[in-house]
């Protein structure tokens, strides 16, 4: 049996956990820089706030519905989320972390268990531990589970937030309920030639042929299925595959005209990625620049390009990434454009262990022990100490984010202050 435990309204129940005073109040969350919606509670779904909302439309909406606006506020929800899922590792080896909200579970050797009581004390324990509400579906399968996490949280009254598939009746129910464009794993053109083939639910999915599907579709769906008519296809992946690609991109608070000033920020964005590269003992064997003007500002003359540098060897050397980043740069730099959005995204990666050596280039390895060094500095005494020469000494990007909540529990200095009055 597999269990899908899901975090509710993660990001608002994070906010939550420290400001109760919001508990039952509608809630959202803004994207970087403030821009748009990624996150809502209850309470605002019910007030017809959709994801993905621009921030400055829906001003006017938020403070005529007194809804809570918070910044995203990534080192607190990436603390929780390492808290809930070290509370869900104590109930069985194998899992797999999702997302940052959700992980699945396989419950080996529990035949004899009661797995709705044992779905309700997970519950109860990341509750009490962390403040966090978690839904959890349980069921034979995957994807079954995920079909039966959703049955718990959208009947909380009757399920109690736990709902558990084991027989084949509950299955058939299951699958009736749910609509194909909602079946996990199925896109939204896939299920638009599902719902043209008049196939409506995820039973009338699993009654297509095998031969249809594979000719269709592909053999993923057709594990899908097989999956979601109980029979284990898609397994626990215990150990999570690295990124196949890394990137930094970031909107500019003002516009950039000279190269200097580009030039700068791609070479932060470079060592942003090289120190994510490191982090996951990877190398990049390309890398992708990209510049944008401001399509927004109708009036001035648009651009927007990008290049993609190859690499000599794999490297995850910050001053090898942003020198061959400055040269993508200098290729596609246009004049009299007002630049608003810039980025750098690593390609080719592969594990660091595993580099090919380079008849023509000697010392790849030579700045290994110079990142290793800088790496442990940023690690001890927090990032952005150590710069390339590149970069701005003086400036650090910051988000804007006019409704940050405090880093609760990675900041010493952002921490609940108690004050005990005396009677």
């Amino acid at each position: 049996m597999y269990a899908l435990v899901d975090c509710n309204n993660f990001y608002a129940s994070c906010e939550r956990v420290f400001q109760p005073q919001w508990e039952g109040k509608p809630i959202v969350i803004l994207s970087n820089n403030d821009g748009c919606v990624i996150a809502r509670s209850n309470e605002a779904k019910a007030l017809g706030i959709p994801m993905g909302a621009p921030a400055f439309q829906y001003k006017s909406t938020f403070e005529q519905h007194n809804i809570k606006v918070f910044s995203s506020n990534y080192p607190l929800y990436g603390d929780m989320s390492s808290r809930v899922m070290s509370i869900l590792e104590s109930y069985t080896p194998n899992i797999e972390l999702y997302s940052i909200d959700e992980a699945f579970l396989e419950f080996k050797g529990f035949d004899h268990f009661d797995l709705d009581a044992h779905g309700r004390k997970m519950k109860k324990q990341v509750k009490q531990w962390t403040g966090i509400p978690v839904s959890v579906g349980i069921a034979p399968s995957k994807a079954l589970a995920k079909i039966a996490n959703k049955i718990a949280k959208k009947y909380p009254d009757k399920t109690g937030g736990v709902y558990v598939i084991e027989t084949e009746e509950q299955r058939v129910k299951a699958l009736k309920w749910t609509a194909v464009k909602d079946i996990w794993g199925i896109g939204r053109q896939h299920s638009k030639r599902l719902e043209n083939q008049n196939i409506r639910t995820a039973y009338d999915f699993c009654n297509l042929p095998d031969s249809w599907i594979r000719k269709h579709m592909s053999v993923l769906e057709l594990r899908l299925k097989k999956d979601l008519l109980g029979l284990p296809y898609i397994q626990i992946e215990e150990v999570q595959p690295p990124k196949k690609s890394i990137a930094t991109t970031r909107s500019f608070q003002t516009h950039y005209t000279k190269f200097d000033d580009l030039q700068e920020r791609i070479s932060t964005y470079a060592n942003s990625c090289a120190e994510k590269l490191r982090a996951q003992k990877s190398s990049c064997t390309a890398l992708m620049v990209f510049v944008r003007s401001n399509r927004f500002k109708e009036n001035a003359p648009q651009y927007r390009n990008s290049c993609v540098v190859t690499l000599p060897y794999a490297t995850d050397s910050s001053l090898t990434l942003s020198k061959y980043a400055i040269m993508g740069l200098k290729s596609i730099f246009k004049e009299e454009i007002e630049y608003k959005k810039a980025g750098v995204i690593l390609l080719g990666l592969i594990p660091s262990a595993h580099r090919q050596l380079n008849l023509f280039h000697e010392k790849i390895d030579q700045h290994d022990g110079l990142m290793q060094a800088i790496d442990h500095i940023h690690k001890r005494f927090g990032p952005h100490r150590i710069k390339l020469a590149t970069q701005d000494l003086n400036k650090t990007w910051k988000m804007h984010q006019e409704h940050l909540s405090n880093r609760y529990t990675t900041e010493l200095n952002e921490i609940i202050t108690v004050r005990a009055k005396k009677k």
